[in-house]
């Protein structure tokens, strides 16, 4: 949910519905029906008619999505394309988990779905990332869509040929119905929605956003522990401290944050810890920093020792030493559920994006 720079840590508070207080700790990083061929018709004039008053911040937009309401039964929110965390409101999230358990259902169904039957979807992957293309490759099949793939379009595709990203988008949408693309750059993903004129889903664009991770994480966070009032700590090497666009993001909606150097503190008093790898990845020559940064907060038995025991563990893998395989034996280690949760959230996201409810 982050369009900051680097390793940050997280940690988060907030008030439970249900018999006992919620304080959450999250340890987070970031390296800062239509036929397919009608669906796109109208894909084309919506998205043609936004490009002319594109502004700089990215929107909800385009179809009408349902959700349930307090007044009318069902309020409306618009989804086109999933570039940044920021585009969703509570009642936006609210409506996608709807459905994401509804997926569930689905998922758990040895007949499986045809609601995406005949739709194409064009998986970009400008960099390595096995558990997203994956998940969205295997939430595409499970609801009858075929999937276009590129694994290491970096190197393996007209780019490294020197095409821009825009060429590449405009062709790939010729051939496909919805794109989720992953690339090294900030704002890459803005770029490509800026031009298709088909659903664009931003599977992570370098240091910047990585939107349906975001929305897996709350999902989880809201099926493992139910809550609100929300408090942040962060808890991080100084190298790789939260970014400040970040903490002023959270003021000023209303968000307390705080931050700390005492991981077992923290943790002894929150229910999420949310812990992250250092990507190397982002810091390109600074080894030295990443060497500074790497090893110093690692969740273990001590620390599973000291958290309270309805608390969970949260990590969006892969991970490499930061949590030790001990923990992995405990009720309280989720990052595997909360890789499950994230088929949920992208079969979600592709009938809602294609087909509108």
């Amino acid at each position: 949910m982050a369009s900051s720079s680097l390793i940050n840590n997280w940690a988060l508070n907030g008030t439970q519905h249900g018999s006992w207080g919620t304080e959450y700790m999250i340890k987070f990083g970031c390296n800062p029906a239509s036929t397919p061929s009608s669906a796109n018709h109208c894909w084309s004039e919506s998205k043609n008619l936004r490009k002319l008053s594109f502004g700089s911040r990215v929107q909800c937009r385009a179809l009408q999505v349902y959700s349930r309401g307090s007044d009318t039964g069902r309020s409306k929110f618009h989804l086109e394309d999933v570039i940044e965390a920021q585009q969703f409101d509570r009642e936006t999230l609210s409506a996608i988990f709807d459905v994401a358990l509804e997926m569930e259902k689905v998922e758990k169904n040895s007949t499986g779905s045809q609601i995406l039957k005949g739709y194409l979807m064009a998986t970009l992957f400008y960099e390595p990332s096995t558990r997203t293309r994956l998940s969205f490759e295997s939430a595409m099949k499970r609801l009858g869509g075929e999937v276009l793939t590129t694994e290491n379009a970096r190197e393996f595709s007209s780019a490294a040929k020197g095409e821009t990203l825009e060429d590449t988008i405009r062709t790939v949408e010729e051939y496909s119905d919805i794109i989720v693309m992953r690339h090294f750059e900030s704002g890459a993903a803005t770029r490509a929605a800026k031009t298709a004129s088909i659903p664009v889903i931003n599977a992570g664009d370098g240091p910047g956003q990585h939107p349906t991770q975001a929305l897996l994480d709350v999902y989880t966070i809201q099926r493992e522990v139910w809550y609100k009032d929300v408090k942040l700590y962060f808890v991080s090497p100084e190298v790789v401290k939260m970014k400040d666009d970040i903490k002023e993001y959270l003021t000023s909606n209303g968000v307390q944050w705080e931050e700390s150097s005492d991981l077992m503190g923290v943790a002894s008093k929150c229910d999420i810890l949310y812990q992250t790898r250092i990507q190397r990845e982002r810091f390109g020559e600074g080894i030295d920093l990443y060497e500074e940064a790497r090893g110093k907060y690692i969740v273990d038995l001590n620390v599973l020792n000291v958290m309270q025991k309805h608390a969970v563990v949260m990590h969006p893998l892969p991970r490499l030493d930061e949590i030790t395989v001990e923990v992995d034996d405990d009720p309280r280690a989720a990052y595997f559920r909360q890789a499950k949760n994230g088929l949920y959230i992208r079969m979600a996201l592709l009938k809602l994006l294609l087909l509108g409810s």
